[in-house]
């Protein structure tokens, strides 16, 4: 399990951390809304615990972009107040559980591993196609056994090219699922992150431009190799 921690308590950050470890759940810390963002577009996280109350964007703020995106990430959120409407609030916004500070950090574990058990239950199938490993339920990417760390986005455009397994998906198509409602019909947006895409999967290239049509999964260039496994 990976957790992102977002509190601007550096001590009790790095406690939460420390202990977690111990307890096998590897841990990244965010002490303000724009690295937990940062950090949240670059890594897969299974679960996020969440104080609402950190400098930059907020936490509510956090927690929103987190439903928006998707992803099915569960929420832990931290607070310092124990009232009603402070929980039911935050659990208008889309959170999981919540938990009141001062907490013990095994209680912490235990509704970590709750709700990591409650999300296993629907875990998405990973996806194996023309030496690509991808696994929408950690985020995670591998080619011919190494990891590529990609964007939210591009593992957007990516999850939905593999699904297709090698036909062709239109860039109607691609703005359609990997973007939001709002998007630019118009835009170069899939162009620019196919684009980006590409360079991440590294040589030889992957993604084929089919000319007025769209773009597909080359599985012409599938090795054989064994995909790398999650640890």
């Amino acid at each position: 399990m990976r957790v992102l921690i977002v509190e601007d308590e550096l001590y009790l950050a790095e406690a939460i951390r420390d202990g977690l470890r111990l307890e096998a759940i590897a841990a990244d810390i965010a002490g303000d809304g724009d690295t937990a963002l940062e950090l949240l577009d670059v890594n897969g996280y299974d679960i996020a615990v969440l104080d609402r109350d950190i400098p930059g964007p907020s936490g509510d703020e956090v927690a929103r972009h987190i439903v928006e995106s998707g992803s099915g990430m569960p929420i832990l959120m931290l607070t310092a107040a124990d009232r009603l409407d402070d929980k039911a609030s935050g659990f208008e916004l889309g959170a999981d559980d919540y938990l009141t500070k001062p907490f013990e950090l095994r209680e912490l574990v235990l509704r970590l591993r709750a709700l990591d058990r409650r999300r296993a239950q629907n875990r998405p199938p990973v996806r194996e196609l023309a030496g690509l490993r991808v696994d929408p339920f950690r985020r995670e990417v591998y080619r011919d056994g190494r990891y590529v760390a990609l964007t939210r986005k591009q593992f957007a455009v990516l999850e939905v090219l593999v699904s297709a397994e090698g036909g062709v998906v239109s860039a109607e198509e691609l703005l359609e699922k990997a973007w939001d409602e709002n998007a630019d019909p118009f835009t170069n947006a899939v162009r620019i992150t196919v684009s980006s895409l590409r360079k991440r999967l590294g040589e030889p290239g992957l993604i084929a431009t089919v000319p007025g049509v769209g773009y597909r999964i080359d599985t012409g260039r599938d090795t054989g190799a064994q995909p790398g496994r999650h640890a």
